[in-house]
């Protein structure tokens, strides 16, 4: 049987001290075996949750872009577009010695000047709505096994104080491991599925 591969992808982490919700995260995965992308807000680093980061590089996880402040990129100046990036790239380089591969637009906005920008692949991914507190956990579990097709990468929040979601991933990976899904970062599924790692424009999924 051909093999089916997905990615889990994180956004909005690292957490403020006092809130660890990307670190019981990185429980759940470790108690499963599994890797996954992490796409930090680089303002959110802190000499506190450095060993965070630390951890899920340690555990084979890849550490990618999601801006320094999280604005509507959009919204922003070239200077300021560039800003953003950068501030992130450097911060997330400083700790794991390694420059993030892919961008995930915060909120999903984008015109044709941020790739003019930023030249890594934009990436969006299937959402579950567990971005919104009122969402049950019940109901992000259903978004998720909704999409289960090979190379689909799920896109998730390890925001503060998101248990929820932590919730439903510690029971969404043994249903996925059963239906036969192999686990693996954001860049390998690239790779595995046979997609450039380049900015075309139009580089939003992996599915096939």
């Amino acid at each position: 049987m051909e093999k089916k591969y997905c990615s889990l992808t994180f956004d909005d982490g690292p957490n403020f001290e006092g809130n660890d919700t990307m670190d019981k995260m990185l429980d759940v995965l470790e108690k499963h075996g599994v890797v996954a992308s992490f796409f930090l807000i680089g303002n959110k680093i802190t000499p506190e949750n450095t060993k965070v980061i630390e951890r899920a590089v340690k555990m084979g996880c890849d550490i990618e872009n999601h801006t320094w402040t999280h604005p509507d990129m959009t919204k922003l100046t070239k200077e300021q577009m560039i800003e953003e990036y950068d501030k992130c790239d450097e911060a997330i380089i400083k700790i794991t010695g390694k420059k993030p591969v892919l961008f995930r637009p915060p909120y999903i906005c984008v015109n044709d000047l941020m790739h003019e920008v930023i030249h890594v692949p934009f990436i969006c991914g299937h959402g579950c709505d567990d971005w919104l507190p009122a969402c049950p956990a019940d109901v992000r579990y259903q978004k998720m096994m909704e999409n289960t097709q090979d190379g689909v990468m799920y896109l998730l929040h390890v925001n503060e104080g998101n248990d929820a979601t932590r919730e439903v991933v510690d029971r969404a990976i043994p249903a996925l491991k059963e239906m036969g899904f192999e686990f693996v970062t954001a860049p390998e599924l690239y790779r595995l599925k046979n997609v450039p790692m380049v900015d075309n424009g139009d580089n939003w999924s992996v599915v096939q």
